[in-house]
């Protein structure tokens, strides 16, 4: 994403999903099997018109990204769907599918494969240094959303604004409450490894809220320095750069101009993934505004606060009560009482109509949610206290053939 787009000019949205086998949702790792050039042999990108496929981490995964960033969302939850269903076409004959999610619901860590081919030299060094095989970071499939900045002031706002939307994310977003068969009373445990991945090296991630900087030059001295120092010895022959390694709940890319959010469960089907996008995105251009809530007011937050609300979000979900008053304000809460995170975000939603001329199926999408709390509440009601393997297999073969027909899942 480029720096001379200046805020909410353009978009860039990527979706992650794993490949398993259609019969028992074992892991495939398969994605070298469809991320095939003309000549035959792997390749890390194919685009697709507006939407283009790639590699990630571990050969089980694949993503569908946006293949510029796009100055409107519309059409792209159709347009996700259709490449579900193209890549589900290209599955079939192998016996594999995509399942959506945030998380397998029985994988085992020691049936990750990483990828083999480009880019390999990077996935290897973290391989070595973390072990990849862990939940943390072969079992999570989340939603990127990058958006722009032309400058060190509009850079300032949009990160100002991102910091506080962050910690509230699982409360929006969560979609995996099972890890090995197991639900573990945790809303969100992508998150819950993800917070943990880098524990190694603790600069990397930080406390997973970023800190308060606002300048390019702040940023490289708070968080990319550290970041160096500390890979410097796990890493001699230099391999990982420390823009590529922060792995904070949003990073900033000074080369393209870019704020990423990367706090976002991957959803059911593309129209829910979406419907998420553009309620954050209406969220964020009203902080922008300073229409709830004065710049200096955002600025001055602090992690401290808002990293325990990260944490009781992840655990708790939409159920978390949040007592800040900061955010109550940011997300326009009136009320007197403590509101949980599922009344902060209807009442942002209720506010800003992020879906009001979205698809019908953003639409319907945002219903559910509203109605029913995220992915990961309705998924725990549907399966009970103690789901049996058949249970959790047919349920998740039920989410896995909504994917391309964008079907929301209820558990009314």
């Amino acid at each position: 994403m480029s720096s001379r787009f200046s805020l909410f000019e353009r978009f860039g949205v990527e979706l992650e999903y794993m490949i398993v086998q259609r019969d028992d949702l074992r892991v495939a790792p398969w994605s070298d099997r469809v991320l095939v050039g003309p000549d035959g042999k792997p390749v890390s990108d194919i685009e697709r018109g507006r939407v283009t496929w790639s590699n990630e981490l571990t050969a089980h995964v694949i993503e569908l990204k946006t293949t510029d960033p796009v100055a409107s969302l519309d059409g792209y939850a159709e347009a996700f769907a259709q490449e579900v269903g193209e890549l589900n076409r290209r599955l079939a004959p192998q016996g594999a599918m995509l399942l959506p999610t945030a998380m397998h619901p029985t994988m085992r860590p020691e049936e990750a494969v990483l990828w083999a081919h480009d880019n390999n030299d990077i996935y290897a060094a973290f391989d070595r240094i973390f072990d990849c095989r862990g939940h943390g970071w072969s079992n999570l499939q989340s939603v990127h959303l990058n958006l722009p900045f032309g400058n060190d002031d509009e850079f300032a706002r949009l990160h100002a604004a991102i910091r506080l939307v962050l910690p509230l994310l699982p409360a929006l977003a969560a979609s995996s409450p099972m890890v090995e068969g197991k639900l573990t009373g945790l809303a969100d445990n992508r998150l819950a490894f993800y917070r943990n991945n880098s524990a190694k090296i603790p600069e990397l991630c930080g406390r997973v809220i970023p800190e308060p900087v606002y300048s390019e030059a702040d940023y490289h001295r708070a968080i990319f320095e550290p970041i160096g120092r500390a890979l410097a010895p796990y890493d001699p022959d230099g391999v990982l750069e420390p823009v590529f390694s922060n792995s904070r709940g949003a990073i900033a890319r000074f080369d393209r101009g870019s704020i990423e959010i990367r706090l976002l469960d991957l959803q059911e089907c593309p129209a829910a993934d979406l419907a998420i996008v553009r309620t954050i995105v209406a969220l964020l251009r009203e902080l922008v505004a300073e229409t709830q809530l004065p710049l200096d007011a955002q600025q001055g937050v602090t992690v401290d606060e808002l990293a325990p609300v990260f944490h009781a979000c992840v655990e708790q979900g939409d159920a978390a009560k949040i007592a800040t008053p900061i955010l109550h304000r940011a997300f326009g809460w009136t009320d007197t009482a403590t509101p949980t995170s599922h009344e902060l975000w209807r009442t942002a939603i209720a506010r800003l109509s992020p879906v009001a001329n979205a698809s019908a199926a953003e639409q319907a999408a945002q219903q559910v949610y509203v109605t029913q709390g995220t992915l990961s509440r309705r998924l725990t009601k549907s399966l009970g206290a103690a789901p049996t393997p058949e249970a959790i297999t047919a349920l998740y073969r039920q989410l896995a053939s909504g994917a391309a027909e964008n079907r929301m899942f209820s558990a009314v």
